[in-house]
């Protein structure tokens, strides 16, 4: 199964309805499809996904919205979804109206889902519910251009969720019939939840070129889970192997790049193997520059990823956007009103200017902090220079 686009109209903080399309929407030219995965005929999806701002921007909560709907998509209970406090701030009786378009097996979907949250006047507790839902699919021979992908007939009609199903819960999408159907989902691994924590999350016996790769004193690493107990036996070249019982304990010994780059490139493994989407924010937190170009690049080459896998990660690092040759795989995260994104190839036409260069210049618009605010720091750091201050902080 290939995501194709979104739609999520009514999401609380977001200034309009948040678009993202993971099709190529400019031009595929023989010499940049190499960065595509052909998904049929002419129809090529990307496999580097970024967005990029300023702080504040609402990166973070993008990425938690993508997470959000290829769980739905997975037919998980929208209350179990960790990414769902992307709606707390929804109102009773608001409704959010999400549209998916997916390609699974020669067939192209449309689902829409609309979301609303359900206040128990007992007890106040609050709980999503799916109020309405259909689900739309037709063959690939009628998808002639990238426009056409997204038009869907009456007689497209697959299923319409019946509010009187016993059997069906209503935090489920009716999706869950497709799922057991053809007995597949979208695989995802998502590192959006651990921005503030950087911690090995996940266990197992770690290749040792990836070892070589972060840290090349590291002999081995081996974490093995026995029902509550973990077992971790972590040895240096030339020292002794060291036995720890928490993935917390090996901050003690390992660089926290390392302990990073441990699970996002172990997360890049799996994903690689299930034809799946890895997605992680902030990218380059404890990174240095050329451990995450190299693993964008990793997702670019075909040798590499074979299956079309999709990375998709934020960012505050401009230089990173210089990894890529397309601008339809950036995305400028403003928040003015609310968030928005910007699709780059909506704004700039060539790909072949510096990214980079576009987007410090503040071209784009909001993309660096503000001069006046700028200003006023400085000034106050100046003010502050000038006291004196008796004993310790």
């Amino acid at each position: 199964m290939k995501l194709m686009k979104f739609e999520m109209e009514g999401l609380p903080n977001f200034n309009n309805t948040l678009c993202i399309d993971f099709v190529a929407r400019q031009r595929v030219a023989s010499d940049d499809a190499e960065q595509l995965y052909n998904i049929f005929s002419n129809i090529y999806v990307k496999q580097v996904l970024s967005f990029i701002g300023i702080n504040a921007s609402g990166k973070t909560t993008i990425l938690k919205t993508i997470s959000f709907v290829i769980s739905l998509l997975n037919n998980e209970s929208l209350n179990n979804i960790t990414s769902k406090e992307i709606l707390d701030d929804l109102e009773e009786k608001q409704r959010v109206a999400l549209t998916s378009y997916f390609y699974h097996e020669n067939s192209v979907y449309k689902l829409m889902t609309h979301i609303e949250k359900k206040v128990n006047p007992v007890d106040g507790n609050s709980e999503l519910v799916i109020a309405d839902e259909v689900l739309w699919s037709k063959g690939i021979y009628r998808v002639k251009t990238k426009k056409s992908i997204y038009d869907f007939r009456d007689d497209d009609l697959n299923i319409r969720r019946n509010q009187n199903e016993k059997f069906l819960p209503n935090d489920v999408s009716i999706i869950i019939a497709l799922n057991k159907k053809s007995n597949t989902k979208f695989s995802m691994y998502d590192m959006s939840q651990l921005t503030d924590y950087n911690l090995l999350n996940v266990l197992g016996n770690y290749p040792k070129e990836i070892l070589s790769f972060l840290d090349p004193s590291i002999e081995y690493l081996y974490c093995r889970q026995d029902g509550k107990e973990t077992d971790i036996k972590l040895k240096f070249y030339e020292k002794d192997e060291v036995t720890l019982n928490h993935p917390a304990a090996l901050n003690r010994y390992l660089s926290s790049g390392t302990i990073k780059g441990l699970s996002v490139f172990m997360g890049a493994i799996f994903t690689f193997i299930k034809s799946g989407y890895l997605v992680v924010d902030e990218l380059e937190n404890h990174f240095n520059k050329e451990i995450v170009s190299t693993l964008i690049r990793f997702f670019l080459d075909k040798r590499v990823n074979k299956r079309g896998s999709t990375l998709i990660f934020s960012t505050h690092y401009s230089e990173l956007l210089d990894q890529f040759d397309r601008n339809d795989s950036i995305y400028i995260v403003k928040n003015k009103g609310g968030i928005y994104a910007v699709n780059l190839a909506d704004i700039l036409k060539r790909n072949d200017i510096k990214k980079s260069e576009i987007y410090d210049s503040d071209f784009l618009g909001e993309t660096v902090p503000a001069y006046n605010s700028y200003l006023s720091l400085k000034k106050v750091l100046m003010k502050l220079n000038d006291f004196k201050v008796e004993g310790d902080f």
